[in-house]
């Protein structure tokens, strides 16, 4: 089941998990004043994707991207990784549902930890503004980057946390 909401919150509801400390850390770096990993995200240029490697064996990739009417978004999921999806500007509808009510249209790549899905059954949908994140486990089935109204700009970080723990 996805979790949802500000950075604090999940702090303090994922606190237990050792798994998401990098991640959670590199958030908070995101949400303060001037913060390096924040100017970093807003200088890139729009369509562009950065990578940043944290501890754990933990990936970001921070993109800059126009959101997208649902019709050109897709269903995915991941085996191996954790999605920690986070808005650091703009906004953007995501549709949840469990991978097991729908009909994959891509097999699962391992290079790119990916299945893609065909759209279809009921879904669960919510709103990701500024500083908020969603995190979306192997059983999620999510398709992001949906503009809410008009397109706009969304700069986002997306960390993947490897689902097993690295040494």
């Amino acid at each position: 089941m996805p979790i949802y909401g500000s950075v604090a919150e999940l702090a303090k509801n994922l606190a237990a998990d050792p798994r998401f400390g990098p991640a959670l850390r590199y958030l908070e770096r995101c949400l303060a004043e001037g913060s390096a990993d924040a100017e970093r995200i807003r200088g890139l240029a729009v369509a562009t994707v950065g990578e940043v490697r944290l501890d754990g064996g933990a990936v970001v990739f921070e993109q800059v991207y126009l959101s997208r009417h649902r019709k050109d978004c897709v269903f995915e999921s991941h085996r191996k990784y954790i999605d920690v999806q986070f808005i650091l500007e703009g906004e953007e509808d995501v549709d949840v549902t469990d991978t097991g009510g729908l009909i994959i249209e891509r097999p699962y790549r391992e290079e790119k930890d990916v299945v893609l899905y065909r759209d279809g059954g009921a879904v669960s949908r919510h709103r990701l503004r500024a500083g908020e994140a969603a995190i979306f486990f192997p059983d999620d089935a999510h398709m992001p980057g949906q503009a809410p109204g008009p397109s706009g700009l969304v700069r986002k970080a997306v960390i993947k946390v490897p689902v097993a723990p690295t040494p």
